[in-house]
């Protein structure tokens, strides 16, 4: 029978740990996690009784197989597991046993860091970070819609007919959301709120900013959680950015601040809005390469069917310390709590990849000193191209091709995913785009198929 239920700590498990809480919960499988360049989670199980050749690095996976890492020539890799990210998965708790997982950073042959590996990277580019004096911390704010299936399938038909903080018996989601929000915190997260959002179906679950590379690892079991709940309910969780037209699509707004020497740079008492010169400085390098790195924070053809105007995606490349309609918003909270919102992002991104562009995004206003514009309170849905022209408000690319154009032609892209990535993320991107360009879609059906 098992033992009491282990709950997560951010604190790195020794050996005897792991083993030890495997015992006590009756463990009998571990899966040794990663993710891919489009930031889907990966696996390999091993039983338990391997759990000494796992953390001594010694498991294997064919490198080949996975999107964007190695050659068939070169497919020999190796997980090195993260102590940090022990962890029970509680939806597979079954007839008294467990399965654990551990997030894993992909290693070469030679013992050296894989650069394609998403987490790796990220950890370079914090480190990188750290040399300047900077660490960043992340808040992200992850929407999705919940659907119906029909024979096992998902279909765009929402579970209830609610809107923006509806109740039940209108919200059918409390329930789910309920036990989505419980199985989060055995997992160990610091859940601050949950709540219907504005469209039918549509859901929104906080968490508790943190350090970038721990809040990465929480997106990406945030969202194989709220997946396997909603499965439990014979439904569909998805994090598409926009399933249905003519409704608001799912974002992930990225709160971000910067601290230096344990604390908090971007809060200064004495200035306009009681923002530090740094904090400025990142808003004015986020507004330079914000076009840039947008096909990484915005990853999918569908996610420019959301950043389009009049849903509350932000589309104009504007700053505020208020006004939702902006790229950036500076929420009005102060003192530790200081930070800046990123509005345009959407839950689809490789959290890994998105926070690296991020940080060196900020980074590299600070380093050259990049002052933000005037900030922008009037509505800016509500100004006509020639008043936005008037104030240099510039827009976000309006396709996945023109934020590849784009992002083919930053430098900022590049060092944010090192090389590798960078490539791999390009050639990936330009083979989705070419397939959707090819395809006959049913709009196209019901547009021309009678008329031509």
């Amino acid at each position: 029978m098992p033992g009491t239920m282990f709950i997560p700590s951010q604190r790195e498990l020794s050996k005897e740990e792991i083993k030890s809480i495997i015992v006590e919960n009756n463990v009998k499988f571990i899966r040794l996690q990663f993710v891919d360049i489009n930031g889907h989670v990966k696996n390999m199980a091993i039983p338990a009784c391997q759990i000494d050749k796992a953390l001594n690095n010694e498991v294997m996976l064919d490198g080949s197989s996975i999107k964007g890492f190695r050659s068939i020539e070169t497919s020999d890799m190796y997980f090195f597991p993260d102590r940090k990210t022990f962890c029970l998965l509680p939806w597979r708790a079954k007839d008294g046993s467990n399965v654990a997982r551990l997030i894993c950073d992909i290693y070469n042959p030679d013992g050296t860091p894989f650069e394609g590996c998403p987490r790796t990277n990220l950890k370079k580019v914090l480190a990188d970070a750290k040399k300047l004096g900077y660490e960043i911390n992340v808040g992200p704010e992850c929407e999705f819609f919940l659907f119906k299936k029909e024979n096992g399938r998902p279909v765009c038909v929402t579970h209830d007919a609610a809107g923006y903080y509806d109740v039940g018996p209108d919200d059918l989601g409390e329930d789910i959301r309920a036990e989505m929000v419980a199985t989060l915190q055995e997992m160990g997260f610091e859940i601050e709120a949950s709540h219907h959002e504005v469209a039918e179906g549509q859901h929104e679950i906080d968490f508790k900013y943190g350090d970038a590379l721990s809040t990465a690892d929480n997106v990406v079991t945030f969202r194989i959680a709220i997946k396997s709940i909603a499965a439990k309910y014979g439904l569909h969780a998805t994090f598409m950015p926009k399933p249905i037209f003519g409704v608001n699509g799912s974002g992930m707004h990225i709160n971000f601040s910067l601290v230096k020497k344990g604390e908090n740079v971007f809060l200064d008492e004495s200035k306009p809005y009681k923002l530090s010169q740094e904090a400025l400085w990142s808003i004015g390098g986020v507004l330079k390469n914000i076009r840039n790195i947008t096909a990484i924070t915005n990853p999918l053809v569908n996610s420019y069917k959301r950043l389009v105007p009049g849903y509350e995606a932000p589309v104009y490349l504007a700053w505020s310390a208020a006004n939702r309609s902006a790229l950036l918003r500076v929420p009005a909270k102060r003192g530790k709590a200081t930070r800046v919102e990123l509005r345009s992002p959407d839950p689809s991104c490789n959290p890994y990849l998105a926070f690296a562009a991020l940080l060196t995004a900020a980074l590299d206003g600070i380093q050259n000193q990049v002052e933000p514009p005037v900030p922008a309170e009037q509505n800016i849905y509500h100004l006509t191209e020639k008043e936005r022209k008037k104030l240099k408000i510039d827009a976000l690319p309006g396709s996945l091709l023109e934020a590849l154009e784009l992002m083919e032609r930053s430098t900022i892209a590049k060092d944010a995913l090192g090389e590798h990535i960078y490539n791999e993320f390009l050639a990936a991107k330009r083979k989705e785009w070419d397939n959707f360009r090819v395809c006959v879609t049913p709009w196209e059906l019901d547009n021309y198929l009678e008329q031509y």
